[in-house]
């Protein structure tokens, strides 16, 4: 994050400013141009147009970046936004059902790839916790098949609230969590069934081992660069103050090429397209890491095969939300090009997917897992919380064909030989990969 100018510096001059007014319109924000009505001015607006005046129009991936993550007035940092009082709502507050299908998928690599003797599960954007929470319940259910198993838990959070949140979802309260602010790894603490856990800042800081690594919902809010195509070739998207409105923001396009254009594929044939380095960055560590060690990484989100141009919005209070008002006070979201991810990971690991998450839950036996649940159950209003939450993951127009699942696995994986398996570990044999394909247990 560039830092800002100091105050007094001269001002830009107007070749340095230069910069096109931005006609496009994207399918889910606004390109600036309605009335602002009552919103107020947040101090995170005030911030951005400091910015702007001191350097110039901003990136789309800038503007997500301190509007999200800005350590002193970034929206993740200091709230709460998840569930129904929130902005937004995510599987795992919907159902139990879904984290316990996931840790279903990550028992079965686990099996597939010869019972290792630990791994680490890593969560990148934990969300409350809820997801940890539920896989951690199915972990300790399967306690038989996993007692020799070493298990710990990491979590990468970057928003203090979530992390202290995080911490009274899954900790035991009688063991006091250990603190230490400066440090990599923030926060330790026991979980309720006795496995450690710990709390990073970034992904590199998380010990390398075998480990299972999951992000759900976490890669559509890292910050994308946007593209239009113009007569003069590709111009990026840029932010800016708007010169009628001294108070409001609006899109405008570059004047002439910025380094980010690099991303874009030379056979591109959309004419708008959206780049996130950020995401490559952190899905070759991923594969690096995958590669080494051996383990697996499970990525949720919204997202498509390179086929989807404008997806940049905001939420604040479950609607969609014009992402240049108010910032500070909505989550902003672009979905997730899984095209991008797979060929940045192709060389070291092999990849699974995108699949809808209807046809990945189904497979992974969701179906049988509602009817034990129903069948147990004899309270009406719990019945029907279980079917609504059911029909929320898999019914097509709502999240069983707008989320998606993608996989990532050593290539040995796919031809059963296992990693670096020592001599006491069972020798596995080819097996398909759960969810991508119907759940079989060896």
């Amino acid at each position: 994050m560039r830092a800002l100018a100091k105050a007094g510096a001269a001002p830009l001059s107007a070749a340095a400013r230069a910069v096109i007014p931005c006609l496009w319109r994207g399918r889910y924000f606004s390109s600036g141009k309605e009335p602002v009505g009552n919103k107020p001015e947040t101090p995170m607006l005030r911030h951005l147009m400091y910015k702007i005046k001191s350097t110039g129009p901003i990136t789309v991936a800038e503007y997500m970046k301190e509007v999200l993550t800005n350590p002193a007035k970034g929206y993740y940092v200091y709230r709460d936004m998840l569930g129904e009082k929130g902005d937004f709502i995510t599987s795992p507050e919907i159902s139990q059902i879904f984290g316990e299908l996931l840790a279903i998928w990550f028992i079965s690599e686990w099996m597939a790839t010869g019972k290792t003797e630990a791994f680490q599960l890593v969560e990148l954007g934990p969300g409350r916790g809820t997801l940890a929470e539920d896989i951690l319940r199915v972990f300790s259910q399967l306690g038989s098949v996993l007692k020799n198993c070493d298990i710990s838990i990491h979590l990468v959070e970057v928003s203090q609230k979530l992390s202290e949140i995080q911490a009274l979802t899954l900790t035991e309260e009688k063991v006091p969590l250990q603190r230490s602010a400066g440090s990599p790894v923030y926060m330790k603490g026991v979980t309720k069934s006795g496995i450690p856990v710990s709390w990073y800042r970034d992904l590199q800081d998380v010990p390398k081992g075998y480990s299972f690594y999951l992000a759900h919902e976490f890669f559509d809010v890292l910050p994308v660069h946007k593209f239009q195509k113009t007569p003069q070739g590709w111009r990026e998207v840029l932010v800016d103050i708007d010169p009628q409105v001294s108070d409001k923001l609006r899109f405008v396009l570059a004047p002439c090429a910025t380094p980010a254009e690099a991303f874009i594929q030379r056979d591109e044939k959309r004419d708008h397209v959206e780049v996130c380095p950020e995401a490559g960055v952190i899905v070759q560590e991923l594969s690096q890491r995958i590669a080494l060690t051996g383990g697996a990484t499970l990525i949720a989100d919204y997202g498509h095969d390179g086929t989807k141009t404008d997806t940049f919005r905001g939420f604040c209070g479950h609607k969609l939300h014009d992402v240049l008002i108010a910032p500070g006070t909505a989550d902003l979201t672009a979905d997730v090009d899984f095209s991008y991810l797979r060929r940045v990971a192709q060389d070291k690991v092999a990849a699974l997917g995108p699949i809808k998450q209807q046809t990945f839950l189904k497979n992974m036996g969701i179906d049988v897992r509602l009817k034990v649940l129903l069948d147990k159950s004899d309270d009406s209003s719990l019945r029907q919380q279980l079917l609504q939450g059911y029909d929320m993951l898999m019914n097509p127009k709502k999240m069983g064909e707008r989320f998606n699942f993608f996989a990532l696995l050593p290539h040995e994986r796919l031809h059963g030989r296992s990693h670096r398996r020592s001599k006491c570990q069972s020798k596995p044999s080819p097996s398909p990969v759960a969810g991508f394909s119907e759940l079989a247990w060896q």
